[in-house]
């Protein structure tokens, strides 16, 4: 009976001048990654660490005892965490809807063969080149009760200082507040971002339009499908990957805004603008109370779980078969 030789593993050496090339590209590479590692992973860590501590001081750590999950539990039991979660969630089912297909029906739009679309998208891009400070300050004026909004409405509407929800004229004032939706004040900021990330995101999807085979089109019209028939099981099919892109970045940019509520209203009025990153901002340097690292850091890592957690169930969903 024949017994088969064992196989001989050879270890393939690298050459000097491969060792040399490697070791150049390593060179070249290590400021970022000694960045990335110390400011980035690093300070990562530290406040990982942080969040299971009574950390009063940010980066002061003497006095810091181990709690454990103290802090967790504490965030999920604090109503103000609770609240701004509750108006973070309005925000992203509302904004990343309707900036997704506001964005789809722009690049469509502006994806037809017409005079002069250079000139609209352009136009329609300039907002989301201003800063998030600077929109938020020219929507700030346009809300004023003397703003041009109510100028031209010809009302007198404080739209950043209203407590009435858009759901009260059906369940009432005495129903719970996450039944009752967001407020009016919560709605305008919506509108403010969906304004400012609508042309980001329409260049994205215009981008893409214009990489679907036109074949495919000619091929349909052939058996009669055009316009809202080749839209819908043309287009959209294709532009798959890029919605579940942008509506992954959306649902990241709705749960972590800050500045327009840092600019705008400061979480008011009552809270009913309050939003996660603002609170950890305002417990982490103690605004209006006593510094809580600790505590902010917890709130931070929870609300970077649900943003996980969310994002993976998008694109489980919005990526199947495609």
């Amino acid at each position: 009976m024949a017994v088969s030789s064992p196989t001989k593993t050879t270890r393939r050496r690298l050459s000097p001048a491969k060792m040399r090339e490697a070791l150049t590209a390593y060179l070249f590479i290590a400021p970022y990654i000694i960045t990335a590692g110390i400011f980035t992973f690093g300070v990562l860590g530290y406040v990982f660490y942080t969040s299971f501590t009574s950390l009063t001081v940010s980066f002061a750590a003497q006095n810091a005892e181990f709690v454990g999950f103290d802090n967790y539990i504490r965030a999920l039991q604090d109503p103000d965490f609770r609240l701004a979660l509750e108006n973070v969630f309005w925000y992203f089912i509302i904004v990343t809807t309707v900036q997704t297909i506001l964005s789809i029906l722009l690049a469509v739009a502006l994806n037809m063969p017409l005079k002069g679309m250079r000139f609209f998208r352009t136009a329609l891009y300039a907002p989301s080149v201003a800063s998030a400070v600077v929109m938020s300050l020219i929507f700030l004026w346009l809300y004023l009760p003397t703003g041009f909004i109510n100028l031209f409405l010809g009302t007198n509407i404080p739209w950043l200082e209203s407590l009435q929800r858009i759901f009260d004229p059906v369940f009432g004032t005495d129903a719970p507040t996450f039944i009752r939706g967001p407020s009016i004040t919560w709605v305008s900021i919506m509108v403010l971002n969906i304004f400012t990330t609508v042309p980001t995101f329409m260049v994205m999807f215009l981008a893409a339009l214009q990489d679907i085979p036109k074949h495919l089109y000619e091929a349909a019209a052939l058996d009669g499908a055009t316009g809202a028939r080749a839209f819908w099981y043309i287009t959209l099919p294709q532009l798959r990957r890029v919605i579940s892109l942008v509506v992954v970045l959306g649902t990241i940019g709705t749960f972590l805004v800050f500045a327009q509520v840092a600019i705008m209203t400061e979480g008011g009025p009552l809270g009913t603008t309050q939003v996660p990153l603002y609170l950890v901002y305002q417990k982490t340097l103690g605004f209006g109370t006593r510094p809580e690292a600790g505590y902010g850091a917890a709130m931070a890592f929870i609300l970077s779980f649900i943003i996980i957690g969310i994002t993976l169930i998008q694109r489980r969903y919005i990526e199947r078969d495609a």
